[in-house]
This record gives C-alpha cells, structure tokens and sequence, in this order.
C-alpha cells in the first residue's frame, strides 16, 4: 500500500471541515436525557454499600459532580456531530486527571495519569472533556466568566500549536518526546511559577514506597498487615469490610492468596520477562480494598503489599475495568479485555508508563489491570491556584494531550490541518466549554435534589467512618 504523502494527510484534514465545520464545535446538543437514569446505569455493578459515598462525593460541589460523570458527557457528545478524526483517546482528560510521576529511569514528567475510560473516538472528544472540566473550576472557584474563558482559550491555542509542532516530528521523535519537571520550570514564564514546579518535584520525590509503608502497614514480626482505614482501606473478610455477604462470595472459600495465584498467572504473562524476573523479589504479604477517586468509587480495587528480601515494600494497586463510557456510545473496535483496553491505551498515550503495567482476569470474569500504588505521584491542588498558575496549568494541560494523541495516533498532520493556524477552534471550544458548565450544573441541582428527596442514597466519608467508631 502506497503511504501518503504529507501533502495528501493535510488534505484530508481539511477535508473533515467539510462535514464538521470547527465552528460547529460551539453546539452542545439537544439534551433530552434523565441524568439520574444514567447515573444508576453507571452505578450497576458496583459495591452495593459504596455507592452512597460515590454519591456523596459527587455532591460536594458541580466540579466533583463533574468528575463523577464522565457516562453523561460522553451521552451528549454522541449526540452532536463529530471530525471523523478517530484515535485512541484519554476519554476522560478533565483537568483533575493530569498529574506527575516518575518514568522507569526515575525522572519526573507531567501526563495523563487516569484512563479508565480510554477508547478510541474522535480527538475532539478528550478536549472538550478538558475545557467543560476548566469551567466548571473555575466557576468553582468564584472566577470570572472573563477568567474561565481565556483559561479555555489557552488550553485550546497550546494543543493547536503543539499539535503543529508535533506535525512537523519524525515518528520516533514524538514517540520519545517527554514533558519532564525541568522542561516544565523551563518553560514556566515566571519565577514565582518556577518555584512552584521545584516545590512540587521535592513533594513528589518523598511519595515512595517506603514512605508508605509505614503509613499504611504494621509488623508483627511475622509479616506486614495494612491497617484497616474504613471506608477508605478494609480487608475485604474483615471485621471493618462493606461488602454484602453475596459480595465476599469470590473470597470466601479459600483464602486472599489462592484467589490472587489465578490472577497472578495471568497478570505476570502481560509483563516483559525482565519485569517478571523483578516481581520474582517479592513475596506477598497483604491484601486490602481501597476506595478511589470520586467517579470509581465503588469499582473494585485492591491493593497488594509485597516485600522483598531486604524487606523493602512495593504496593501495586489491582483496579477494576469496566467498559468504558466512550466505547458505551461511539462505535469503537470490539474489546476481549477491559484490563488490557486499559494498559494498551496507557502505554499508547503516555510518554513513559509504569513498569508493573499489566491485566488479568479476576473472580467471577471480572476485568482488572496492576500498576505501582503511588510512585513519586503528585496532583495539583487546583483550588490553592491564582489565576496565573492557573493559566499555566491550563496550557501544560493542551500541551500534554496534543502530545499524547499525537504519539498514539500517528495524526498530528491531519488533526493540526483541521484546527488550522487561527482561533477559530479555540472560540467554538470556548462557546461550547461556557454552555456545557451550565448544562453541568443544572444536572448536578437535579442530581441534589434526586439525594434530598431520597431516590439516591448519599453518605459522606466522615458519616460512613463513624459507623466505624467505638
């Protein structure tokens, strides 16, 4: 087959303007749709005790809601036209699911770090997840409408030129490009900015293993056991755990680690020989259940405490994969493996990816995917931002994701060629961005007003811990 020449790609990047004009992008849709009753289809499944707190998460304000509703999002995107422009996408880059980490040679990069919902779709998909998430914050944070609008601007005009950019690389160029700490202090204009990234490479830097350990875990001179933390941490069969007798039935009948030797077997055949080589050093020493986030609460996640023969600790976290919401509504390829739609689209995305990155199935043919608990991870903590900092958040945010689907697409010359060099993209992303954070909060005063009045149960951290407390 005859590749084609650049000069052919952008053609037919233009080309998609012809059935999906960038102005267009401002539309939101006719949305004739029950939020409560997607929410309730997102919830089947679940942690029947969980999803309360799921709930009461969410409810704290519109941006939690926000976090918590990729399945809504995705419902009404299918509902407006779309570029035709397909790739593996994030499909769930609100700005809370970037973070820092540090790659195999331990160095410190900015990314995508969440990809439960990863599929492929059309690359506008992720940005308009991206810039709806920067005004729902920022009207969070009591932020001019003037404010909200140019932090959209910016996140939209960085993937626009670094999309250019990226259209100008050779393939294996793009596939080593990273967006480090150093280059991020590099680039950050202001000195105050710089300081901040230092604060931050420092903070990450002391998130190991080992740091965790002894927060997590005791030793009672046999091995390490992780302390019960409910509703956050519980052993499963414990005193403290909030499964339903049905649910503890894949644990019962033989023990945590017979369970675990099925998974295990297929987990390690996911991972290159030398990794299998290295978990080989380690022996296993406990099993919890963590909650998670705010729209994964009540999905499945356990999370392993191995040591090794100096009695250094590794944790890897063993999450749940569902089907993703992307998938759920724009015809995707089919999927034999939740967990391995997860690693793949990772290892696609991402500049560099965590060396313990691998799938199997688990008890009654549910899907999960292991990688490292918390390696040098750091979040931002958006709220604490001033709007300069915020504005710059919002640029590495565009930069990173035309990075990513640049990388896992091979299409920065068709998807730069329909963005074009003006502002026109940016606007309709903007327009569309301001009409869907009031599309947000109406839904969230609905989804309140669903948990006053008793159609959803939602309980907070604090009120389900003290059923905890003697």
């Amino acid at each position: 087959m005859k590749a084609s020449t650049i000069a052919e790609r952008e053609a037919r990047g233009r080309a998609a303007r012809e059935h999906s004009k960038r102005s267009s992008h401002k539309a939101v849709g006719e949305l004739h749709r029950n939020p409560i009753e997607l929410l309730k289809q997102s919830s089947e499944g679940r942690v029947h005790n969980l999803v309360p707190l799921r709930y009461g998460r969410m409810a704290v304000s519109p941006f939690t809601f926000f976090r918590g509703t990729a399945i809504l999002q995705a419902h009404d995107l299918s509902k407006v036209g779309d570029t035709g422009l397909t790739m593996p996408i994030c499909g769930d880059g609100h700005l809370m699911n970037f973070g820092g980490f540090a790659t195999p040679e331990r160095q410190l990069v900015f990314d995508l770090n969440d990809f439960d919902e990863v599929s492929v779709g059309p690359f506008e998909w992720d940005l308009k997840r991206l810039t709806a998430s920067l005004v729902v914050a920022a009207r969070h944070m009591r932020l001019s409408r003037g404010t909200a609008e140019s932090l959209v601007m910016t996140a939209v005009t960085e993937y626009r030129d670094r999309m250019a950019q990226y259209a100008q690389c050779g393939a294996l160029e793009l596939w080593y490009d990273r967006i480090t700490f150093e280059l991020m202090a590099e680039t950050a204009l202001t000195p105050e900015r710089r300081r901040t990234v230092r604060r931050g490479m420092e903070k990450a830097a002391s998130r190991t293993h080992e740091s965790l350990l002894e927060k997590m875990a005791e030793h009672d001179g046999g091995r390490w056991t992780i302390r019960d933390a409910p509703p956050a941490l519980f052993h499963v069969l414990g005193a403290n755990t909030l499964f339903t007798p049905e649910e503890t039935e894949a644990f019962r009948g033989s023990n945590w680690r017979k369970m675990l030797e099925r998974m295990w077997g297929d987990y390690v055949k996911t991972l290159s020989h030398d990794r299998r080589e290295l978990l080989d050093h380690f022996t296993a020493q406990d099993l919890v259940f963590k909650v998670v986030g705010v729209g994964s609460v009540g999905t499945r996640c356990l999370v392993m405490l191995m040591v090794d023969h100096m009695g250094k600790p590794l944790f890897l976290q063993i999450k749940e994969a569902r089907p993703s919401v992307i998938a759920q509504f724009y015809k995707s390829p089919a999927i034999r493996h939740e967990g391995e739609r997860v690693v793949q689209g990772q290892r696609m995305l991402q500049a560099a990816s965590d060396i313990f990155l691998g799938w199997a199935a688990g008890p009654l043919g549910r899907h999960f995917y292991f990688r490292q608990l918390r390696d040098m991870k750091l979040s931002a903590n958006i709220e604490l931002f001033d709007n300069d900092l915020l504005d710059g958040y919002a640029r590495l945010c565009g930069w990173i994701m035309a990075r990513a689907h640049a990388k896992a697409s091979g299409q920065a010359i068709e998807v730069s060629a329909y963005i074009g060099r003006g502002d026109q993209f940016a606007e309709a992303l903007a327009g569309y961005a301001m009409t869907y954070a009031d599309q947000v909060e109406r839904d969230y005063d609905v989804f309140l007003k669903a948990c006053r009045g008793g159609e959803l149960e939602a309980r907070t951290d604090e009120d389900m811990a003290a059923d905890f407390r003697v």
